[in-house]
């Protein structure tokens, strides 16, 4: 992914239009798409019994040196072998984030060695990852206790349960493509948001939790549908292809409620209902600065965030290996700019149908239809990545599973 140069981080802001211009600057970093990046993350069970709950005393261990400090405040935190970086979500939940690379096979190469090495420090305090979207055995319950998951909890609760099922019980797989040049940016930005609702469903992983069928497809997207929509509901929405990415991005960065405010001590809560907006117009008592609007951003969860690069955070944890088939599938996808055009004309009919995807899966008959066009357009561009060809012949296995559950539409 691109980069940019040092910014001032403590520099005062009082006007939208700074903000604007600093979004735009560190949100939307154009230039050739070259890098492909991916966020794993997991439930972590106890290895005899999935159901019983895991301490961070015992995940600490495990992890020793590559612990988050979030975990353990003295940890040096340590990338692993390869690159990956580790963090531990409020309930648990672990997540390996990869350096980008320049190519589909290097990045799963390197991020498969690093999921080894961490399923080895597991292994040996008897843990071993899981394998859903969300946790198939135990209710919600917090494991990591920070004062921005504290605030977060209590923005949350003021809207139901659904806030503390998606921060204790729930696991994504996160996609990160460049945004490539700026003539193609909204091609990329359209295609990236319609193309997840089809991908969700033939994605899904996440119906059961807490011991139950909960009966939808992807439980973990219906957790985060039912939180705060003005932070996590899509930017781009269909019939604005044409809309400018960056003001469409900057109106809704501007337009969220703050989630955490930072201060001495363990209270981080905003007063109920303040944007972004408000903060800058003199809502509280002291303006905010660049870094207090990177922060904010970080609170933002749309299905697809820019961050310098698109993350596309719709997808359901896969079990096993399996994360390569989405990964591949969307690198394929945004291999250049006919199939991001050929991605986008297939999804549009059902890019709305983010609910739908989460409820029903492939047994919605729309979305079965994209899924299965896209699959099949994936499979057409997949030698296009030059995978190592015994991984290229494992992924379109797997793809083709995927495509015939598609066409047979199954749940």
């Amino acid at each position: 992914m691109v980069t940019s140069p040092e910014l001032d981080r403590s520099a005062i802001m009082r006007e939208s239009a700074a903000a604007g211009r600093h979004l735009a600057r560190i949100c939307f970093k154009t230039g050739p798409p070259t890098y492909t990046g991916v966020e794993l993350e997991w439930t972590v069970h106890d290895a005899a019994d999935p159901a019983r709950p895991v301490d961070p005393v015992r995940l600490r261990a495990a992890l020793g040196r590559h612990s988050p400090v979030t975990l353990d405040a003295t940890s040096p935190a340590e990338p692993l072998r390869h690159g990956g970086t580790v963090t531990v979500e409020p309930g648990g939940q672990l997540e390996i984030s990869t350096p980008p690379r320049s190519s589909t096979g290097s990045l799963i190469q390197a991020t498969e060695a690093d999921i080894a090495q961490v399923t080895g420090l597991l292994a040996a305090a008897g843990l071993t990852l899981g394998r859903s979207g969300i946790d198939p055995h135990r209710r919600p319950r917090p494991v990591v206790d920070t004062p921005r998951y504290r605030a977060m909890r209590r923005a949350f609760d003021r809207r139901g349960p659904a806030g503390r099922t998606m921060m204790y019980s729930t696991a994504g797989l996160q996609v990160c493509l460049d945004i490539g040049e700026p003539d193609q940016l909204a091609a990329r930005w359209a295609a990236a948001h319609a193309v997840g609702p089809p991908l969700l469903a033939a994605f899904a992983s996440a119906s059961r939790h807490a011991g139950r069928r909960t009966g939808w497809a992807s439980a973990r997207m219906a957790a985060w549908l039912a939180i705060d929509p003005a932070r996590t509901r899509p930017v781009w929405v269909p019939g604005n292809a044409d809309d400018d990415p960056t003001a469409t991005w900057i109106r809704y960065v501007l337009a969220a409620p703050l989630l955490c405010l930072r201060r001495r001590g363990p209270d981080w809560a905003p007063p109920p209902g303040v944007t972004f907006a408000d903060w800058l117009d003199g809502a509280l008592p002291r303006p905010p600065t660049t870094d207090d609007l990177d922060y904010h951003v970080s609170t933002l969860f749309p299905p697809v965030r820019p961050r310098g690069y698109l993350e596309l955070r719709y997808l359901d944890a896969q079990p096993d290996r399996d994360w390569r088939l989405p990964l591949a599938v969307l690198s394929a996808l945004f291999v250049d700019a006919g199939t991001v055009r050929a991605a986008y004309a297939i999804a549009a009919p059902v890019a709305h149908r983010w609910s739908a995807a989460a409820r029903h899966g492939l047994s919605d008959p729309p979305l079965a239809a994209a899924a299965a066009a896209l699959l099949d357009l994936a499979l057409a561009a997949l030698p296009r990545l030059e995978l190592p060809a015994d991984t290229q012949d494992e992924i379109e296995r797997g793809v083709r599973r995927r495509l015939a559950a598609a066409q047979r539409g199954d749940r």
